[in-house]
């Protein structure tokens, strides 16, 4: 773990917990969960997900506190990103 990484984290007796640096003001309230204080970008990072995958889950993760329609702008975009990643799969295969 870098020193930058240490400042967003806190060691708690089960290991490491995702903790944001409230004050940075790079990292809006609605990127960081209410209770864990978990970060959309930590959670993807700590799962390897691909960029269409990440994506979808930050848009998923954020979409209720973000925008005043319900989080339903969010979801769509998330929805599409999957919809990417299906294609990706597909043309693998």
């Amino acid at each position: 773990m870098t020193e930058h990484d240490e400042q967003y984290y806190k060691r708690n007796r089960n290991g490491f917990d995702y903790i944001t640096d409230a004050t940075d003001p790079r990292i809006p309230h609605y990127y960081v969960g209410r209770h864990y204080k978990y970060e959309a970008r930590k959670i993807v990072e700590d799962y390897d997900l691909s960029y269409n995958l990440g994506t979808a889950c930050s848009y998923i993760l954020r979409s209720a506190r973000k925008h005043s329609d319900y989080g339903v702008s969010d979801i769509k975009k998330a929805i599409a990103h999957l919809e990417f990643e299906l294609e990706k799969i597909k043309n693998k295969s």
